[in-house]
C-alpha cells in the first residue's frame, strides 16, 4: 500500500475520532454490547464447531518504530516506539476471529513466558480455539525484531522445527468449514481435510530459489482457492499482468484471486461464473503487517457467507485497509466495531454533502445489509504490548 489521503479524509477508512495508531476504546453503552454473528443466517445444526481451520509457526514479533534510519554495523540506535503482538499465523487467526469467524488454530508453543503471553492473548482474549495446540517443554518461542524506518523494514527471526511436526496435531483438530494453507507448508493432510467437506484456501510465499516451479502448485488440485500476490501469480503462471494470471490460474481452482498491493485485487469464481476487479481503498499506510492475512480472512467470511464475488473483494479490501493504518500485525486487525465506525463516519459524510465519501459509500451499499445495526462484542483494532501499553504507533 503506498501514501494515499489523510485519515482527515472522511471517504478515508478510518474512524476520525481517533488517530492512526492508537487504541480505540469501547464505544459507549459498552456494557449493552451483544454478541455478533455475522453467519448466523447461513447456520444449521449439523455444521462442524469451526468455520475455519489454520496451522503455522506462532512468532513472537517486537517492532521498533520512530528510527530515521536503520542501524550501521555495529552501532546502536534508540526508537522512539516500541509494540509487541503474536505473529506469523497469529496474524491470520486474528484477523478470523475478529470478523466472527470461529477459529481453530493447530500450532506449536513452547513453554516461556513469551509463549505465556501469546497463547493467553489468542485464546482467552481473541477467542481462538487451540485446543489442537500444543506446548512443549525445555522449547522456546520463534522470535522475530522488526525494524521500521525511512520507509523501509530490516528484520531478524530466530526460531527451531517443532519436536512434533504439525500434521500429527492437525488430525486431532475439530472439524471446520474451511481451512487456509499455505502450499510451502506440509500438504500431506490436506486430500484427508477436502475429504471432510473443508473448503481449502491456499497461499503461497515467495519463491527464493527463483524457480517458480509449476509443479508447487500440484496440491490445489485439493483446493477450492488460492490467493497469491500479483508477483506470484504472474511467476507461476509465466503471464505478465495480474488480470491474465489470475485467468490461469481459474484452470486450477475454483476460486481465484490475484491481489495487486495498492492496484487492487482480481478474481475469478468459477462456481458462479463471476469475475471482478476491485481497486484498493485508499489509505495512508504505516505498516503493512499482515494485510494480506486481513483480506484472506474477509475472503474466508464473504465465501462461507455467500456473497457476491465483487462484494467479497471489497470487503477485503477495506479491512486490510483499516489494518494497516496502525502498527502490531496481528492486533491490528479490525473487528466488527471498526467496520461500523468506519461506515458511520463514512455515511454521516456522504450525508453531510462531501462527494468523496458518496462515491466511496455508493460502492459499498451491501455493508448497509452485513454491518449490525447494535453495539457488538468484540475485539477492536490495538497496539499490543508485552509489558506496558505499545507506543509504537506514535511514531
Amino acid at each position: 500500500m503506498t501514501e494515499r489521503p489523510t485519515d482527515a479524509d472522511p471517504s478515508h477508512p478510518a474512524d476520525p475520532s481517533h488517530p492512526a495508531g492508537a487504541s480505540t476504546p469501547a464505544p459507549p453503552g459498552a456494557a449493552e454490547c451483544q454478541d455478533w454473528d455475522p453467519l448466523a443466517a447461513q447456520r444449521t445444526e449439523g455444521d462442524p464447531p469451526l468455520d475455519v481451520l489454520l496451522s503455522g509457526t506462532v512468532f513472537f514479533d517486537i517492532v521498533f518504530t520512530g528510527m530515521d534510519r536503520l542501524p550501521r554495523p555495529g552501532e546502536e540506535l534508540w526508537s522512539k516506539g516500541m509494540g509487541s503482538s503474536p505473529g506469523g499465523i497469529a496474524n491470520l487467526a486474528t484477523a478470523a476471529a475478529r470478523l466472527g469467524l470461529r477459529t481453530g488454530l493447530v500450532a506449536g508453543f513452547g513453554d516461556d513466558a513469551y509463549a505465556d503471553w501469546m497463547w493467553h492473548t489468542m485464546a482467552h482474549e481473541e477467542g481462538i480455539d487451540l485446543s489442537a495446540s500444543r506446548r512443549f517443554t525445555d522449547f522456546h518461542s520463534a522470535l522475530t525484531v522488526s525494524i521500521a524506518a525511512d520507509g523501509d523494514r530490516a528484520m531478524a527471526t530466530h526460531g527451531h522445527e517443532l519436536p512434533e511436526p504439525l500434521s500429527t496435531l492437525i488430525a486431532e483438530a475439530p472439524y471446520a468449514r474451511a481451512a487456509v494453507v499455505d502450499l510451502a507448508g506440509e500438504t500431506s493432510w490436506w486430500a484427508d481435510l477436502a475429504r471432510r467437506g473443508s473448503l481449502i484456501f491456499a497461499d503461497i510465499g515467495f519463491d527464493e530459489t527463483g524457480r517458480w516451479d509449476v509443479a508447487d502448485l500440484a496440491p490445489l488440485a485439493h483446493c477450492h482457492a488460492f490467493t497469491p500476490n500479483a508477483l506470484e501469480a504472474m511467476a507461476y503462471t509465466r503471464t505478465d499482468s495480474p488480470d491474465r494470471a489470475v485467468r490461469a490460474l481459474a484452470e486450477k481452482v475454483p476460486l481465484a484471486v490475484v491481489t495487486d498491493g495498492a492496484h487492487g485485487s482480481y478474481a475469478i469464481d468459477g462456481a458462479t461464473g463471476e469475475e471482478a476487479y476491485c481497486p484498493a481503498v485508499p489509505v495512508t499506510a504505516i505498516d503493512t503487517t499482515g494485510a494480506g492475512d486481513v483480506f484472506a480472512a474477509a475472503i474466508v467470511l464473504g465465501t462461507l457467507a455467500g456473497w457476491p464475488l465483487e462484494e467479497r473483494l471489497k470487503f477485503g479490501s477495506l479491512c486490510s485497509g483499516l489494518a494497516v493504518q496502525q502498527f502490531g500485525g496481528s492486533l491490528a486487525a479490525p473487528g466488527w466495531g471498526d467496520i461500523m465506525d468506519w461506515w458511520g463516519a463514512l455515511s454521516a459524510a456522504a450525508d453531510g454533502g462531501n462527494l468523496r465519501a458518496g462515491y466511496t459509500r455508493g460502492g459499498y451499499r451491501f455493508l448497509e445489509q452485513v454491518v449490525p445495526d447494535h453495539p457488538v462484542q468484540g475485539r477492536r483494532r490495538a497496539q499490543g504490548t508485552f509489558a506496558l501499553r505499545s507506543d509504537a504507533g506514535r511514531h
